[in-house]
């Protein structure tokens, strides 16, 4: 089973410098083995652009999300797994965890709410909240993008949206905080998945409350949606209900604070990329577009195999994981020209960075808006911005491109 130089590859997948720089493994694995087995995550690997966008074409029917975390319990001693039933469940069932028909149904009761002409309404509220926290720091001559301006933004938007109160943002990042270490992990072990445990216990009490109060008295919120029965639609069982929300809760935040803060690095690294934009700001959309190619937020997608087949003359079998590395098919050469040169203004520009086919990421308009309008309030307000320090740590996630810090000066 194992490819050429599998040992080598492994190695670098798990070394430490594979979080400061994926990309040279990336190009290792597209040259030399573009369908690689990865012995320590018991996975294949996928790089190359045109197998991974088939491959995500194929979700419901060659593919399936069912049971694709809850099988990381397996790692953990047998005699562990029974106590951690709760959390397998709640990865079973939901808008991220389920194949068609279940999910075309909640993805049906969603789509409304994130349609690109519904999103644009949102505009003067998401430049009101990035004005008012860029007000705050103003007068600093610096801040922290992450923890003053990047998490912000996306947790307070995030929560309006699911109908949670915007003061309770810190406490539903540290929820999200566990729930999305749980999903990113390669080595699952006991504390990780205790931590996922309580925060899933604890978010979807919390949820349950405000399930509760929408369907006395509904609003213009994802949940006050998803309870209300007037519309003679199938509603979602309350499984279902805090399952999708909570995925809305992790991955409508943390993704888009990736995308702000590892979108500014890249600008701020590549000068003439930055004195381009300043000189079009209309170009901030296509430059998002980008930021999301260039340093795709969400790196991975994990699935498991229905039925054998074959590829690349790999032969893969039922029950096997297979990993789309989405981080690598972003850069491939094969369809992206110079794929490790930013260019804000790439056209034409036909990144998977919110995935593709089934499960396509809902949420993609509202994150797209966020950036854009993230990205023109920092370069209008603060045209002499600069990097603080030379080598921002990365978060070690092979799931999220997040930067830990990113301390900038203007």
């Amino acid at each position: 089973m194992p490819g050429p130089n599998s040992v080598q590859l492994d190695e670098q997948l798990l070394s430490s410098a594979f979080f400061a720089d994926p990309y040279a493994v990336h190009r290792r694995l597209r040259a030399e083995d573009p369908v690689h087995w990865c012995e320590p995550w018991n996975c294949w690997i996928v790089s190359r652009y045109d197998d991974v966008t088939a491959g995500l074409r194929q979700d419901g029917r060659q593919f399936s999300v069912v049971g694709q975390f809850g099988s990381y319990l397996n790692a953990l001693p047998e005699a562990e797994r029974p106590r951690f039933e709760p959390l397998r469940q709640h990865f079973s069932i939901g808008l991220l965890h389920s194949d068609p028909p279940d999910h075309t149904r909640l993805r049906g009761l969603i789509n409304q709410a994130f349609t690109p002409r519904v999103v644009e309404r949102m505009r003067g509220r998401i430049e009101a909240t990035v004005n008012a926290l860029l007000d705050a720091v103003e007068g600093d001559g610096g801040m922290d993008v992450i923890q003053d301006f990047a998490f912000h933004l996306p947790a307070i938007i995030t929560a309006e949206v699911v109908g949670m109160p915007p003061e309770d943002r810190h406490q539903f990042k540290a929820w999200s905080d566990d729930i999305a270490s749980f999903s990113a992990s390669n080595r699952m072990t006991v504390e990780v998945a205790e931590r996922a445990q309580r925060s899933v216990l604890a978010v979807r009490g919390y949820l349950q409350e405000i399930a509760a109060q929408r369907r006395k008295q509904p609003r213009e919120d994802l949940i006050s949606r998803l309870v209300d029965t007037g519309d003679g639609k199938e509603r979602p069982g309350e499984g279902e209900l805090l399952s999708t929300c909570v995925t809305f809760m992790v991955g409508g935040h943390e993704t888009t604070t990736a995308l702000i803060g590892s979108g500014l690095l890249a600008l701020l690294r590549n000068p003439e990329q930055l004195d381009r934009l300043r000189a079009e700001p209309d170009a901030a959309r296509s430059a998002v577009e980008e930021f999301l190619r260039y340093e795709s937020p969400n790196q991975r997608i994990i699935r498991l195999v229905k039925e054998d087949f074959e590829l690349e003359g790999r032969q893969i079998r039922r029950g096997q994981r297979v990993m789309f590395l989405l981080g690598a098919a972003n850069r491939d050469p094969a369809q992206f020209p110079e794929p490790d040169r930013l260019d804000v203004c790439r056209e034409p520009n036909r990144h998977i960075a919110f995935g593709l086919g089934p499960h396509f990421c809902i949420g993609a308009p509202l994150a797209r808006l966020e950036a854009e309008v993230a990205f023109s309030a920092l370069l209008r307000r603060f045209p002499d911005l600069r990097l603080a320090q030379d080598s921002p740590e990365w978060l070690p996630s092979y799931q999220l491109r997040l930067l830990k810090s990113l301390p900038v000066e203007f």
